[in-house]
């Protein structure tokens, strides 16, 4: 038997390594060609390379399935009684031998596996999940030498021909294999789990600190695959969300983005407190006609920039853009105190700004306050955010003639009436007229001349 073994087995292990390799690795080759190629790998090539694993893990099993059988017949020709012993110690070091190779080789592949699911994660599970992992982890670890130790105990029971010292040797090789192989496979099965858990951790924390082009690298394809995949696609959607949102405020401005996001949208609006403040180029018919399209837009953009920043930074809101003109609101859709103060020094900065920053383009200037109905008009399904009240009206008429006027910057006395009296030092009364559509008079007041 010694010299039987003694033979076969140097024989067999160097033929089966040899065919091992060569199977192996053309199985290797032939499922995952497409990153030779360096191309991405089609939906049935995907799936063949997350299944490599498995795939390689079969031949091996094979390699053991012939090797029961080859020394299992061996032993019935040359000593019958070991027969089983021979089966049953063959059967469950290749048990052990594959479900190692198993978790292991997932854990080499993983590059391959990323590259693979970087094209298009996998919609279900194609390989074991994390309950398969950790049956195998645990089946290595304490499974399979529990049966050893049994199997021992019953063979010696029924035949009665072992030593305790025999018996005790198995023992304390078992239980030495079951420490180490234990300790090994619970490692990998940790390391399976909790380093993507660990990745997901980080990126969660990165997402909450508003970096938003935050992924992970999806590199498994059980339950862990399917959430790393998960995240990405629910990151990709707060990155489509605030695009969206970032776009629904550069059209109809932040403040009432934020508004209608917080709020249920419906038509009609609320009642508020405002003043309203008016600006028009002068002049933009001759200059539409004279100057080329794109120098057009080029000017609008610029002018319009310097609108922008001064609303803003004096509290307010544009809240549309008309042609070549502009409609800011100081006091809606968000309260601010000292609306009337605030839109009187914006219209008193914008006037200086745009002589500094465009030149070649003059406008002209009103404010109004007064009370508006801000919010809603239009129909259910197309709708824009507006404000409706004789202050808008009297402020687009107080533009006009502002255009006709030195200072190019207009109110009403009414309005500077409503305003601080630090703010009210820096204008003067401008005389009074009938402004279109009105039947009264409108005292006017335009900025003082030291102002400019």
């Amino acid at each position: 038997m010694i010299v039987a073994n003694a033979i076969a087995i140097p024989l067999y292990v160097t033929a089966a390594v040899v065919v091992g390799v060569i199977w192996g690795t053309r199985i290797a080759f032939a499922r995952l060609d497409w990153v030779l190629e360096q191309r991405d790998p089609e939906a049935g090539e995907q799936r063949a390379a997350l299944r490599t694993s498995l795939a390689l893990v079969g031949v091996q099993a094979t390699m053991w399935a012939i090797a029961v059988v080859l020394f299992t017949g061996l032993t019935q020709l040359v000593q019958p009684t070991l027969v089983l012993n021979v089966a049953v110690t063959v059967a469950l070091g290749g048990l052990v031998t594959c479900m190692a190779a198993y978790l292991l080789t997932e854990f080499i592949l993983r590059p391959m596996v990323a590259r693979a699911l970087t094209v298009e994660p996998a919609a279900d599970l194609v390989v074991p999940g994390m309950m398969a992992r950790g049956l195998l982890a645990w089946g290595l670890g304490s499974g399979i030498p529990v049966i050893g130790l049994i199997l021992v105990a019953g063979l010696s029971l029924i035949r009665g021909d072992v030593s305790s010292t025999q018996l005790s040797v198995t023992m304390l090789a078992l239980g030495a294999t079951t420490i180490i192989v234990g300790l090994l496979m619970t490692w990998l099965a940790e390391r399976a789990a909790v380093d993507p858990i660990t990745a997901l951790r980080l990126a969660v924390r990165r997402v909450e600190s508003g970096d938003l082009d935050t992924e992970v690298v999806v590199y498994d394809a059980s339950e862990i695959g399917l959430l790393q995949a998960g995240f990405n696609r629910m990151v990709a959607g707060l990155r489509e969300r605030e695009r969206i949102r970032d776009l629904f405020g550069r059209h109809v401005g932040h403040e009432v983005a934020h508004d209608a996001l917080t709020r249920d949208v419906r038509l009609g609006g609320d009642i508020h407190d405002v003043a309203v403040l008016f600006v028009d180029i002068i002049g933009s018919t001759e200059m539409a006609a004279t100057q080329p399209p794109n120098e057009v837009v080029n000017l609008l953009n610029r002018f319009f920039a310097v609108v922008v920043h001064v609303i803003s930074e004096h509290g307010g809101t544009v809240n549309k853009f008309q042609g070549d003109g502009a409609l800011a609101v100081f006091g809606a859709p968000q309260p601010l105190e000292n609306h009337v103060d605030a839109a009187l020094q914006a219209a008193r900065t914008l006037q200086k700004r745009l002589a500094e920053i465009v030149p070649e383009c003059t406008a002209g200037i009103g404010v109004a306050a007064g009370t508006v109905v801000a919010g809603n008009v239009g129909e259910e399904h197309r709708f824009e955010y507006t404000v409706i009240g004789d202050a808008v009206n009297e402020a687009s008429r107080l533009c006009d003639q502002a255009k006709m006027t030195t200072g190019r910057v207009l109110t009403s006395m009414c309005t500077l009436g409503l305003a601080g009296k630090e703010e009210q030092a820096h204008w003067r009364s401008d005389g009074e007229v009938r402004l279109r559509g009105r039947s009264d008079t409108t005292q006017m007041a335009t900025p003082a001349g030291i102002d400019f």
